[in-house]
């Protein structure tokens, strides 16, 4: 792991910290490569129960790093092309493990920083923090998963508003959109954020893993194979020892150790 990455541990979740303070946390192609592979690393770690990631200093992530993309003279799309190769590694890691990820949005984040924010299952806003999608203000378009997320968010309408006027989104209006979870005091989205996996680590991690898949795959299906895929899970949910954990404690009437 290079520098531009840190990691820490905070009992069972891990905290992943973008660390260019001085380019506002804007990712080049090593610090993408490297969260890329802390990722799929925590994605497979038994110990781990959920993940946040966060940026030092004053910003959350400013996106892709344009001076990183202007160094290749007028070769601009083919750095673009291998940029979001490993940016949407990342994005795939965070959507596909079966935990918990939370950003903990404590300064800007705007371009790849807001659609990364955006494929967190869950984020936790600084009240001075702004949003801000970026990219059509310099002629590009929505990576990440953007498209996916944004719309999946706010709906068609707002989210061709986002992407069409770019103007900054506060936090209040950002919590008012449904785009974060919830705004806590400036200095606060880390702690709240592992505060918010502590809180789902003590439920059942194998019925939210199962969650978040329906969820996140739920546009691809027709409803009634959404159904069945359902019915399946179901049956094997009560085979898992959460499931027969959970329907014991509810027959003695006492909370279930999951």
């Amino acid at each position: 792991m290079s520098e531009l990455m840190e990691i820490s541990s905070h009992g069972s979740n891990r905290e992943l910290t973008l660390n260019r303070p001085q380019a506002f946390n804007a990712f080049n192609l090593e610090m993408m490569t490297d969260l890329a592979h802390q990722l799929q690393r925590l994605a497979t770690d038994s110990e781990v129960k959920g993940v946040v990631i966060t940026g030092r200093g004053k910003a959350f992530c400013a996106g892709g790093d344009l001076e990183w993309i202007s160094e290749f003279s007028d070769q601009y799309g083919r750095s673009f092309h291998v940029l979001a190769a490993q940016f949407h590694a990342a994005i795939l890691e965070i959507k596909r493990m079966n935990k918990p990820v939370v950003a903990a949005i404590n300064g800007a984040a705007a371009g790849g920083g807001f659609s990364m924010a955006l494929a967190c299952d869950f984020r936790v806003m600084e009240s001075h923090a702004v949003m801000k999608q970026a990219y059509s203000s310099n002629g590009l378009c929505l990576d990440g998963g953007g498209s996916f997320t944004l719309t999946r968010l706010v709906g068609t309408a707002k989210a061709m508003e986002i992407a069409t006027f770019d103007e900054k989104i506060t936090a209040e209006k950002a919590l008012e959109l449904g785009l974060v979870t919830k705004v806590v005091e400036t200095g606060k989205s880390l702690e709240s954020s592992i505060e918010l996996l502590d809180r789902i680590s003590h439920g059942s991690m194998h019925a939210f893993g199962i969650a978040k898949k329906f969820i996140t795959n739920s546009y691809q299906y027709s409803f009634e194979t959404c159904l069945e895929l359902e019915r399946e899970a179901l049956a094997a949910c009560g085979n898992h020892r959460d499931g027969v954990e959970g329907i014991n404690a509810f027959k003695e009437k006492r909370k279930p150790k999951f």
